[in-house]
């Protein structure tokens, strides 16, 4: 039996294909091991959406051989579907295959053990016109499930590559979610977490009229699962016809993740994001009204070119006001095919350290000022593991919750108390 290993990097849309990557070996008799092992074959599932994302790639590429000179290693995903040519160089790769090429990875590999030829297999994502189906396929984490309900964006912000590796947007059909949650359901998994490259534009290639909100209402009665939690949305998705439909929804957490990536209007403007800051405010206005413990994220760019100190200021003052729970802030990366890798003005790496460092500073005082605010408060927690005899897991609004106890609470829901507010979690009781 031939042993296989993967390697994932990214977002968890790659986590759901490495998954059903995984199963496509299995079902063909091959036997899956840890990537720190020797295998026969290594699959490493590229990302591309940073400079730092491609080092890494091409970094684990080169390791796994060290591991076993005469493995076959497969690059595929988002870096291999962008960067052939860079790839092309790098001599420890034998197969180098694209995002749609994963449906079909064993008979790739297969051929290639018979002819032992090295071969580039990325059909271009921009002709695909509809979503690629794997079949009911669940990427578990501890105790919940992601679902991939879409591929590809539309959006093309200037500093962004995703579009050119995943292509336009394609749908997956309703029906086919519905199944893959349902069986989920029946294994006992109480959440489901919604996940795409650009889920706001879910529906949007359909000819019948029916979009994200559509999915959740019939998502909401299916039963057994206890909670649905939305990934990474566009905030132009939140409209009030949205927030009055979702409000009736019982298992959607009131987590939100909008993606604001400055909180200056020039800058915005530069990076092809289609909202202003005060359409953006009036948005989080409108989901804290509606949803009494609504917890937002959100992701920030630093040293956009042409981020001058007054345009950063003006993010953060903004950043000061909306008050975010938790901020993920990235230093601007040059993509080479995009608009804003040639834009004139870039920013120097110390100042992108110096504006990093201070929003994760920002970002880190809100977490701790929002944690004391549950202390004496009750709250509902899915635990999901134990770490030196303390149970860990999450309210429905996604707070990080620590309980010391010796009963095994895996995937069971409790209420409990907070007793206490760490920088990073609470304490319950």
């Amino acid at each position: 039996m031939k042993t296989v290993a993967f390697i994932t990097l990214g977002c968890k849309v790659n986590q759901y294909e490495t998954n059903a990557m995984i199963q496509q070996f299995i079902e063909k008799g091959y036997e899956v091991v840890e990537h720190s092992k020797k295998a026969d074959i290594y699959i490493v599932n590229t990302c591309t959406v940073t400079n730092m994302s491609d080092r890494k790639s091409r970094q684990m590429l080169r390791r796994v051989k060290e591991l076993n000179k005469k493995a076959i290693v497969v690059a595929c995903g988002c870096y291999a579907q962008v960067a052939k040519e860079e790839l092309e160089k790098i001599e420890e790769i034998n197969l180098v295959l694209g995002n749609n090429e994963k449906k079909e990875i064993v008979e790739y590999v297969e051929k290639y053990i018979k002819s032992e030829i090295p071969e580039i297999q990325t059909e271009d994502v921009m002709k695909r016109k509809e979503f690629v189906e794997f079949g009911d396929i669940t990427f578990t984490e501890k105790t919940r499930a992601v679902i991939k309900i879409q591929d590809g964006c539309d959006r093309f912000c200037s500093y962004c590559i995703i579009p050119y590796a995943r292509g336009r947007v394609r749908s997956r059909k309703p029906e086919h979610i519905l199944s893959e949650i349902q069986k989920i359901a029946k294994e006992g998994i109480k959440e489901v977490v919604i996940t795409g490259i650009h889920i706001a534009s879910y529906g949007k290639d359909f000819k019948k009229e029916y979009r994200l909100i559509d999915l959740l209402e019939e998502m909401n009665e299916i039963e057994g699962i206890e909670r649905i939690r939305l990934g990474s949305i566009e905030p132009l998705l939140i409209t009030k016809e949205f927030v009055s439909r979702l409000e009736k929804l019982s298992k959607v957490c009131h987590q939100f993740h909008l993606s604001l990536q400055s909180g200056c209007d020039e800058t915005l403007k530069r990076m092809n994001r289609r909202y202003t800051i005060e359409q953006f405010k009036e948005i989080t206005k409108l989901l804290r009204k509606t949803f009494e413990d609504a917890i937002l994220t959100t992701d920030i760019i630093v040293g956009f070119p042409g981020e001058s100190e007054e345009e950063f200021e003006k993010t953060y003052a903004f950043l000061e006001k909306i008050k975010f729970y938790k901020m993920h802030v990235f230093k601007y990366s040059p993509r080479k095919g995009t608009k804003a890798a040639i834009m004139p003005n870039q920013i120097d790496g110390n100042k992108k350290e110096e504006r990093s460092r201070k929003l994760i500073e920002l970002s880190n005082k809100n977490e701790k000022i929002y944690n004391e605010q549950y202390v004496g408060k009750e709250l509902e927690i899915l635990f999901e593991e134990e770490k030196n005899g303390i149970w860990q897991g999450h309210t429905k609004n996604y707070i990080l919750a620590h309980y010391k106890t010796e009963e095994n609470l895996e995937n069971k829901i409790i209420k409990l108390q907070g007793i206490g507010a760490e920088d990073e979690y609470i304490i319950v009781n």
